[in-house]
C-alpha cells in the first residue's frame, strides 16, 4: 500500500520536504528480495484461485445463488487488484525509482481502493443477507436474487466514485537522495494539499473502508447469534429433531460461519497496515520514532493488504464443500467433471421439495436453497 513511502526508497528514514533523511540503499534492504517473491506467489495464487471462482459461477448454473453471487462480485474485486496493481506495485522493493509513468500511477492507486471498496462492502452486504436469510428465510428465498444483483451493482458503483480522489490526484514526484541522485515515486498524496489533505485521506480510509463496515458487520452477527441462541431454545421437538430440520439449520449457520471467515480474514490482512498509517501520520514524533519495529510493521502491513486479495480462494476451499467439488476438478483433476443435466435436475428437485416444505412449516424450521451451497 502506502506507495508514497515504498516507491520512494523512504526506508529506516523519513521524508523531509523533497529529501530523503536516513537513506538506505537498495541493495542493502532484505525486502529487496524478500518482497518480489511474495508477490509473485500473491499474483500466482490470486489469478489461479480467483479466476476459477469466476470460472465456476459461470459454468455451473446451479452455483449462482445469493451467497456466491457476493463471492463472485468479490473475486472480480480481487482479480482487478491483481492484474492491474501486483505487478506494478511489486517493482516498488526491486526497483529504486518509479519506472511506469503517472497514468499506471493513477491506475494502480484507484483499482486498490476499488478493490478494497468492493471487498469490504460485500462483505457487509453478504452478512446483511445471511440475517435475513435466517431471520426470515422464506421472504429472503423470494424476493433477495433480483435485489442481490442491485446490491453488487451499487457497490461497485460507490467503490469507483471512491476511488475517484486517488485516480484524480495521485501523481509521480520527485524525491532527493545521498550523492544529489534524484528518484521518482507513486503518491497518493499532492503535496500542494499538505499534511491536512493527507491525514483528512487516512482517517476517511480507515472510517470508511475499515472501522464503519466492520461495525455494521459485527452487529448483524451480534443479532444473528442472538436469534439461533432464541431459535434453538423455542424449537418445539428440539430434544428429537428430524434430519431434515437438523441439516436446514446446520446449513444456516455454516454459510454464517463462511461469510465470518471471510470477515475475520478482511480484519486480519489490513489491521496492520491501518494502523501504521494512523500512527504515521497523526502521532506527532512517528518520524523520528521509526526504527526496526515500525519498519518491519510496515512492510508486514503492506504485504498483508495484498495478500487478501488471493486468501478468500484458499479460505473458501476449506470451508465450503460445493466449491472444493469444484476447485478439485479444474485445478487439481482429481475428481470426474459433472453431468452438468444431472446437476441441475437434482437441484431442481432439491429446491422444488424446499418450496413445498416451507409452505407448511413455520420460519424457524425453513432455510433457504442458497444455504445449501
Amino acid at each position: 500500500m502506502d506507495s508514497q513511502r515504498n516507491a520512494s526508497g523512504w526506508m529506516h528514514g523519513y521524508e523531509n520536504d523533497t529529501e530523503l533523511v536516513g537513506y538506505v540503499p537498495y541493495s542493502e534492504r532484505p525486502e529487496t528480495y524478500i518482497v518480489p517473491v511474495v508477490f509473485a506467489i500473491i499474483f500466482l495464487v490470486g489469478v489461479l484461485g480467483n479466476g476459477t471462482l469466476v470460472f465456476i459461477f459461470a459454468r455451473h448454473r446451479t452455483m449462482r445463488n445469493v451467497p456466491n453471487t457476493y463471492i463472485f462480485s468479490l473475486a472480480l474485486g480481487d482479480l482487478l487488484v491483481i492484474v492491474s496493481c501486483v505487478p506494478f506495485t511489486s517493482t516498488l522493493y526491486t526497483i529504486e525509482s518509479w519506472p511506469w509513468g503517472e497514468l499506471i500511477c493513477k491506475l494502480s492507486e484507484a483499482t486498490k481502493d476499488v478493490s478494497i471498496g468492493v471487498s469490504v462492502f460485500t462483505l457487509t452486504a453478504l452478512s446483511a443477507e445471511r440475517y435475513c436469510a435466517i431471520v426470515n428465510p422464506i421472504r429472503s428465498h423470494i424476493s433477495s436474487k433480483p435485489l442481490t444483483i442491485i446490491t453488487a451493482v451499487l457497490i461497485w458503483i460507490m467503490s469507483l466514485i471512491l476511488a475517484l480522489p486517488a485516480a484524480i490526484f495521485s501523481n509521480v514526484q520527485s524525491a532527493d537522495v545521498q550523492d544529489n541522485h534524484t528518484i521518482l515515486y507513486c503518491s497518493p498524496f499532492p503535496r500542494e494539499y499538505g499534511s491536512t489533505y493527507e491525514k483528512g485521506m487516512v482517517l476517511f480510509k480507515f472510517l470508511a473502508y475499515y472501522a464503519i463496515p466492520l461495525c455494521v458487520i459485527a452487529g448483524f452477527y451480534v443479532l444473528m447469534a442472538r436469534h439461533l441462541m432464541l431459535s434453538t431454545r423455542t424449537l418445539p421437538g428440539e430434544h428429537n429433531p428430524c434430519k431434515s430440520q437438523s441439516n436446514q439449520i446446520q446449513a444456516r449457520k455454516k454459510v454464517a460461519k463462511m461469510v465470518l471467515a471471510f470477515v475475520i480474514i478482511f480484519i486480519m490482512c489490513f489491521l496492520p497496515y491501518h494502523i501504521f498509517m494512523l500512527w504515521f501520520h497523526f502521532y506527532p514524533s512517528s518520524h523520528d520514532d521509526y526504527d526496526d519495529f515500525w519498519h518491519a510493521f510496515r512492510i508486514v502491513g503492506f504485504c498483508l493488504s495484498y495478500i487478501n486479495s488471493c486468501i478468500n480462494p484458499i479460505a473458501l476451499y476449506f470451508v465450503s464443500k460445493a466449491f472444493r467439488k469444484h476447485f478439485n476438478q479444474y485445478l487439481f483433476c482429481c475428481v470426474r467433471p459433472t453431468n452438468e443435466i444431472g446437476d441441475n435436475t437434482l437441484s431442481h428437485l432439491n429446491s422444488s421439495t424446499f418450496r413445498r416444505h416451507n409452505s407448511v412449516m413455520t420460519s424457524h424450521y425453513s432455510i433457504s436453497h442458497s444455504d445449501k451451497s
